[in-house]
């Protein structure tokens, strides 16, 4: 039986370190993990500063950075700590099952979170979280052993698994609260209370003398990072939490009918209230109640539930372990149902570009690809040097400076870049927070020409090329009517002929006579002799910056659009034309009505001959 349990245990292991290790490099470092490496390239006491000014304690930053010492920096290697690390809380996992009296459900607890989606992503992220984990997992253990067995050895292991978890996430407090939780309830049936009381609060009492020299900065960053939480109703909450230590973050919309399934079987495990038993429940419910009553709950930290996560794996177990006894091969079907839910998110995390980071090595690898000498770098917000350094070794440009609010100063520097540069890349993102007024966007787009825009996951790469002044009125009169309500009063161009192998610069000048419900979108393409198209840029008017549903009447909107020519072109004959369409429906074009001709989809603004 002994032999088959660990034969059962090593097979789980292997089960683990496969989940976290398959894919580890695939996707690029994205911001975070970019700022956890140069937090760890500083020397120790900068570290430190650096860590008090952001909103996580230095512990991870000071682990990772005596990791990369011995392993190097490249991606791998950076996640491979967090790898290594969940791969031990998953054995730990495996452990407290047993400590809790069932190694059977300790097995099955340890391959739900071997498994659990949620658990291997930030098992391959550059962030604290597997740490978080592993420490609650640790501590909680440690906790267990010391109740039953005694002794002083487990007070200071106790003592050191909080310190360390205290140094690692602020979120750590709610595992040492349902540690209390557990205390008093074992304390219900104890004769010798004494004992486990001094213990735990000798424990405690250390771990805080040994965060003492912190504590001052981390109340400061706890109580005046700014409160993002989301007030939801308290179902959509618990579906969302529920979902997410069950199957994953990438299970997508999970019905409460395949939360009944682990459901039952945690039920099952409450039936067994003893007092080791009762270790998940309390862990469980007080880290959840935790997170809602913190004001703290929001999508972006549920990261803070990995140890309910290992809680819930817990109590699965326990109830998987308790109806075995009755019915194997109903336990298998459940555990089945259960871990099937889990594969297809797993799969979903390793393939599903809607899950992927940010992917700051693609960005950087198509400006080297692309990049002419001279032209500029601009990164929008700033905290993206971190990341976007790491595969770039050129200078940028960071701007907005700071924390950004100085419009003017960054608009006089935009429109600086603008005069020494003839292309210009800007990687946006975080605007919002850097820069709300998009003075970034709107200096580049009254100065220079949009040519490309394209998301990698939330951030934005667009390239825009300087081609002289940008005109404010049209160089042709047009007063051609799309539609019922807007007309194309004429147009600007850069260039009187094609710019092989450079950028056309194409200024439309917009009208309408009555507001506007429907969103429409602008293409400008080149069509070549054959009639396919050879170059194009679609955005909405003015650089995607005044949709049609908010003009005014009478109003003229400016409407810029940079197109690349190929290098290549041969003899013949090419149009540029302007197409407007429905951004819901792009087979819907708005239709140009002339007096002697019959409708068309898209005006002929110019035709250019090749010889």
């Amino acid at each position: 039986m002994k032999r088959t349990v660990w034969i059962a245990a090593l097979l789980v292991l292997l089960v683990a370190a496969f989940a976290r290790m398959h894919r580890l490099d695939a996707q690029s470092l994205w911001n975070d993990e970019g700022n956890s490496l140069r937090l760890a390239q500083r020397n120790v006491g900068d570290l430190i500063d650096a860590a008090g000014r952001d909103i996580h304690p230095p512990g991870y930053y000071l682990v990772l950075k005596a990791w990369i010492a011995l392993t190097g920096e490249r991606e791998f290697s950076l996640r491979y700590l967090s790898a290594l690390q969940g791969f031990l809380t998953v054995a730990l996992t495996v452990a407290l099952g047993a400590a809790l009296g069932s190694r059977s459900g300790g097995l099955a607890a340890g391959l739900l979170v071997a498994l659990s989606p949620f658990a291997v992503y930030y098992s391959q992220e550059t962030r604290m979280y597997a740490q978080l984990g592993l420490v609650a997992a640790a501590s909680m253990w440690t906790l267990i052993m010391g109740l039953r067995r005694g002794g002083p050895g487990w007070i200071a292991a106790l003592a050191f698994c909080n310190a360390a978890g205290l140094y690692t996430q602020y979120s750590f407090p709610f595992t040492m609260l349902a540690q209390g939780g557990v205390v008093l309830v074992w304390l219900l049936r104890r004769h010798d209370p004494q004992r486990i009381i001094m213990g735990f609060a000798l424990a405690n009492g250390i771990a805080l003398l040994l965060i003492v020299p912190w504590l001052p900065t981390a109340w400061d960053q706890v109580t005046n990072w700014p409160r993002t939480g989301v007030d939801l109703p308290l179902d959509e909450r618990l579906h969302t939490v529920l979902t997410w230590i069950t199957y994953g973050s990438t299970a997508g919309d999970i019905n409460w009918g395949w939360l009944l399934l682990p459901g039952l079987l945690a039920a099952l495990g409450l039936i067994r209230l003893r007092q080791r038993a009762i270790l998940p429940l309390i862990w469980i419910v007080v880290i959840i109640a935790a997170l809602f009553a913190s004001g703290a709950y929001r999508e972006a930290n549920l990261k803070f539930l990995l140890p309910a996560q290992i809680a819930l794996a817990l109590l699965i177990g326990g109830g998987a372990a308790l109806l075995a006894a009755r019915s194997k091969g109903f336990t298998i079907l459940l555990l089945i149902a259960v871990l099937a839910g889990q594969i297809n998110a797993l799969n979903a995390l390793y393939t599903d570009p809607a899950y992927a980071r940010d992917d700051y090595r693609a960005i950087a690898a198509h400006i080297l690809s692309n990049q002419r000498p001279g032209a500029a770098v601009i990164l929008d917000a700033p905290n993206q040097n971190e990341v976007f350094s790491y595969y770039y070794p050129g200078p940028v440009y960071a701007l907005p400076r700071g924390l950004g609010g100085d419009d003017a100063a960054t608009r006089a520097e935009i429109e600086q870049i603008i005069a020494q540069h003839a292309r210009i890349f800007v990687v946006f993102w975080g605007e919002t927070e850097r820069d709300p007024n998009r003075v970034v966007q709107a200096a580049l787009d009254a100065g220079a020409y949009p040519v490309t825009s394209r998301w990698y996951g939330d951030v934005r790469l667009a390239q825009y090329a300087v081609l002289g002044d940008a005109p404010d009125s049209p160089q042709v009169i047009l007063n051609t009517r799309f539609g019922d309500h807007i007309t194309l009063t004429g147009y600007a161009l850069s260039a009187d002929d094609l710019p092989p192998g450079d950028v056309l610069g194409v200024t439309l000048f917009w009208q309408t006579d009555a507001p506007l419900d429907t969103q429409y979108k602008v293409a400008v393409q080149i069509l070549g002799p054959d009639g396919r198209k050879l170059a194009g840029h679609d955005a909405e008017p003015n650089n995607n910056r005044t949709p049609t549903f908010t003009w005014t009447p009478g109003d003229t909107v400016i409407d810029p659009h940079g197109l690349v020519i190929p290098p290549d072109l041969t003899s013949g004959n090419y149009s540029l034309i302007v197409v407007l369409y429905d951004i819901n429906n792009p087979q819907a074009r708005l239709l140009i009505s002339e007096a002697d001709s019959a409708p068309v989809d898209h005006l002929l603004l110019r035709q250019f001959t090749k010889n």
